[in-house]
């Protein structure tokens, strides 16, 4: 118990001291006076700040070569909306800069007066978009979940981030109760027809817009790091076709969805019409290459949030 309160003072000490830096604009030298430490000790608590992610940085200005490259994305695969943040070469993070555009346009959305509905998908990019959110009062909106929430095991899956999403935005939320895959299409009826699930079912074909993650395919796919599908089971349905996936639906290179066993047994929600709704998938980095091009290219979404390397790539394919 002392050891955690002594944790909890120092990311006191650390939210004080990035205020003081981030927000107040002192300097290292002023933010020791002020809090009674040595130089060091302030540039420790700076840097303590921004690594428990205390403080979320936002940047205002438009590049250029960023603003050109979603220009022709847009033009090019009709989109509603599309938001390219500069790559870094030297990072390995497949969340870093989209994480942060993501949450930003999650908030503009939460923010309309008017009530929305807004659905939401899961993986790792969506969950550190959400993390980035502020706290928000928006009882008018109603926010469901596009996924199930139960893992394999019965566990809450640990990337369905309605969750996370309840904890800051205080909305009306609705889980899917549910597996993320069935066992059959006629265990997925079965669930399908219970009227918890179908309450989500309405909202989802309802929704004003949808945030969803974009799945690469591969033995180091995440579908496969979660434990959802076998190795086998992967290479079957990538010898078959399948290019990638989202909220666990398979799409071939077209971005047709995939007829066949698999799709039979996804217990997700069905995507909302992208003819009424903003459907904006968040991904970047070589390993989502084909399945980005994939979704564009057939329309299963008609937004997106990448970095430069991943548009240059997209407008060249």
């Amino acid at each position: 118990m002392a050891r955690r309160a002594e944790a909890n003072n120092r990311l006191d000490d650390a939210a004080r001291a990035g205020w003081l830096y981030y927000v107040a604009g002192r300097t290292q030298d002023e933010i020791a006076t002020v809090m009674g430490i040595s130089r060091q000790s302030a540039q420790r608590l700076v840097s303590l700040a921004m690594a428990e992610r205390l403080i979320k940085v936002r940047l205002d200005h438009p590049i250029a070569a960023c603003l050109e490259a979603a220009e022709r994305l847009r033009e090019r695969y009709d989109l509603r909306h599309v938001d390219v943040v500069p790559s870094d070469p030297g990072s390995s993070s497949t969340t870093v800069g989209i994480a942060e555009a993501g949450a930003a346009e999650i908030e503009r959305w939460l923010k309309l007066p008017e009530p929305q509905v807004l659905a939401i998908g899961t993986g790792r990019t969506l969950k550190a978009a959400i993390d980035q959110l502020p706290a928000m009062e928006c009882p008018q909106h109603r926010i469901v979940s596009l996924t199930g929430n139960i893992g394999l095991d019965g566990s809450a899956a640990y990337y369905n981030v309605i969750f996370s999403m309840a904890d800051a935005v205080k909305a009306r939320h609705f889980p899917m109760p549910l597996p993320v895959l069935a066992s059959s299409a006629e265990e997925r009826a079965v669930l399908h027809s219970q009227s918890l699930v179908q309450v989500a079912l309405k909202l989802g074909a309802q929704a004003n817009v949808a945030f969803v993650g974009v799945g690469e395919l591969g033995p180091d796919a995440p579908l496969c790091q979660d434990g959802f599908l076998s190795q086998d089971e992967m290479g079957q349905l990538t010898k078959s076709g399948a290019a990638g996936e989202i909220c666990g639906w398979m799409f071939d290179q077209d971005g047709a969805l995939m007829a066949g066993s698999f799709n039979d047994r996804v217990a997700s929600v069905p995507l909302p019409s992208r003819d009424n709704a903003s459907v904006i998938g968040l991904a970047k980095g070589r390993r989502k290459y084909e399945a980005l091009r994939a979704a564009l290219k057939g329309r299963i979404i008609n937004g997106i949030i990448t970095d430069e390397a991943t548009a240059a790539y997209l407008l060249n394919a």
